[in-house]
């Protein structure tokens, strides 16, 4: 009987788990330093639980090799994954987008299949929550795992990284796999948040919190454009969130960042300017209508007031009194809506970790360590990170089963 450890119950610890108790010849301890397994799979898609996405391949998943997940996602694909929840009795729906849920809309029904698998093995499963793992060793052929309680769990054959990132420290996040690793030799990237918000100069009137809108986004520092994406942002009392937001904020670190906001994409700045000159001519039968009103029918109202502020304007100057050069300065302000920012809100809000455990120094077919034999790793402890929408989540069953098999 091989002793397998597994440090780590989040979702690619469990479905590691799993995989390695589908083999008899394996006996498992599963190791949670939080009080029960599975805490910050709770808290994804707001509770919702987006487990997987239609669209998953590495073309959507960063790090230092954006192809090293490629073998683990083709091993245990989609169609994979949703087979083995489905056998758990999970049943689960697609969204247009390719975002797949549970059916209930609940995280609770995903951790529920999953433990209620690992409870039909209780002969060849350990389960040991609230006790982290203080010290990890090589000892002869295998490894000995000390515990916070002064436990040692000796002559482990192999073990299991998948203690998850730095992200979401509230539900779990933590830095022990990068720490127990490091004390085998393992080496790791510097580590960012990652799908988290944006804060923006406190300066920045707060009077849009609230305010939803669709927008092209580009990020930049000086004339260096660091990222672009287009979508749905959110403004909120210390800045910008959203899933455009999340899927940018990687690259907002560093001094002297800008987020510029074209709030009108689908047309260019000399149309925008165009149809508030047809505007204006309207203005002229109505002198109520003011810059601040400018944008009304094309933006959110609070956006039209804060669009002629950012043109130098009086948000009260009757529309038709505006000269030309201020019908410009509102256009540039709509396509240009510039915001300093300051950074993001750090791991504590992020969904994932951006960095992580060198993958070259891991067997991307096993993902067993090239420098540790018997030492493998999955999910958010290594440098592979996803889009929003499900491929992170992807990402944990899949490294998760391939780590799991042992190869």
């Amino acid at each position: 009987m091989s002793e397998v450890c597994i440090i780590g119950g989040g979702a690619s610890g469990l479905m590691a788990a799993l995989t390695a108790l589908s083999d008899p010849r394996n006996r498992v301890t599963l190791l949670e330093r939080q009080g029960r397994v599975g805490r910050k799979l709770l808290s994804t898609g707001n509770g919702r639980c987006n487990l997987s996405n239609r669209h998953a391949s590495p073309a959507h998943y960063h790090g230092a090799d954006s192809d090293f997940c490629r073998p683990a996602l083709e091993a245990f694909p989609v169609a994979e994954t949703l087979r083995f929840f489905h056998q758990l009795g999970l049943v689960t729906v697609e969204e247009p987008d390719g975002k797949l849920y549970p059916r209930s809309n609940t995280a609770n029904s995903v951790l529920d299949v999953l433990r209620l698998a690992l409870e039909g093995q209780p002969d060849r499963l350990t389960l040991r929550t609230g006790d982290p793992v203080t010290s990890l060793k090589r000892r002869g052929q295998g490894f000995a795992v000390t515990l916070e309680s002064g436990e040692i769990l000796r002559d482990m054959d192999c073990v299991i990284l998948a203690a998850g990132g730095a992200a979401g420290s509230k539900v779990g996040g933590v830095l022990d796999g990068y720490r127990l690793a490091k004390g085998l030799g393992h080496h790791r990237t510097a580590l960012t948040p990652a799908l988290v918000q944006l804060k923006t100069d406190p300066t920045y009137p707060r009077s849009l919190k609230g305010v939803k809108t669709t927008a092209r986004i580009t990020l930049r520092r000086g004339r260096e454009v660091l990222a672009e994406n287009h979508g749905e942002i959110l403004f909120t009392e210390y800045g910008v969130s959203g899933p455009a937001i999340f899927e940018i904020s990687r690259y907002a670190i560093g001094e002297d960042v800008t987020l510029s906001l074209d709030l009108w994409p689908e047309q260019s700045e000399a149309d925008t300017a165009a149809w508030l000159r047809r505007r204006q001519a309207l203005a002229l039968r109505n002198r109520e209508l003011t810059c601040g009103q400018a944008f009304t029918g094309a933006l959110h109202s609070r956006l039209s007031q804060m669009a002629a502020k950012y043109a130098g304007l009086s948000p009260s100057l009757p529309l038709a009194d505006a000269p030309e050069e201020a019908l410009a300065a509102l256009a540039h302000s709509c396509k240009h809506f510039d915001l300093p920012v300051t950074g993001t809100c750090g791991f504590d809000q992020a969904q994932v970790t951006a960095g992580g455990l060198r993958t070259d120094e891991f067997d991307p077919h096993t993902l067993q360590s090239r420098l540790v034999p018997g030492l493998y790793a999955c999910g958010e402890v290594l440098d592979v990170d996803g889009d929003c929408g499900g491929y992170n989540l992807q990402w944990a069953w899949s490294s998760g089963h391939l780590a799991g098999q042992l190869r």
